[in-house]
């Protein structure tokens, strides 16, 4: 079960060469966790079986760069509401802040995932104990456009 953002830059079936009916992807923009994303997870692996969860960042990836400038645009607003916290609540970041600093957007991206990750293990109940049990896992990973690597974080 893969948490993945919309970008189509990450096509995850071709990312990790799988077909189609081997993987569930869940796609949105900034790769937030929804009730719906949860409950499509505790689908996934309760009752269909999955043993791992996946929450994907990626390089360069628009939907952070438009919440780091606060983009204000029809429901693309309360969407980007979601991907903040992950500025102001993550890990703390030193160098130039800003949409456009690579390096930058890469901080935030993948302090977005480990909130992600966070927020899966603290309002899924089924999850959560999935996962205590081994079950299943949760990680987070990132992924390079460029080189077309995925590191699983921490």
């Amino acid at each position: 079960m893969i948490l993945s953002c919309l970008d189509s830059r990450i096509p995850v079936e071709d990312v990790f060469d799988l077909g189609i009916g081997d993987i569930f992807v869940a796609r949105v923009a900034g790769k937030f966790v929804t009730e719906d994303i949860r409950g499509s997870m505790e689908f996934g692996c309760r009752v269909a079986g999955a043993k791992l969860i996946m929450v994907i960042g990626h390089t360069q990836c628009g939907a952070v760069k438009a919440a780091i400038d606060n983009v204000k645009l029809g429901n693309i607003t309360p969407m980007l509401a979601k991907i903040p916290p992950a500025i102001e609540k993550g890990r703390p970041y030193n160098g130039k802040k800003g949409s456009d600093n690579p390096a930058s957007v890469a901080h935030v991206c993948r302090e977005n995932m480990r909130l992600a990750v966070e927020t899966i293990r603290e309002r899924s109940e089924i999850l959560r104990a999935m996962e205590a049990d081994g079950s299943i896992k949760i990680v987070g990973a990132y992924y390079d456009l460029r080189s077309g690597e995925v590191t699983q974080l921490s």
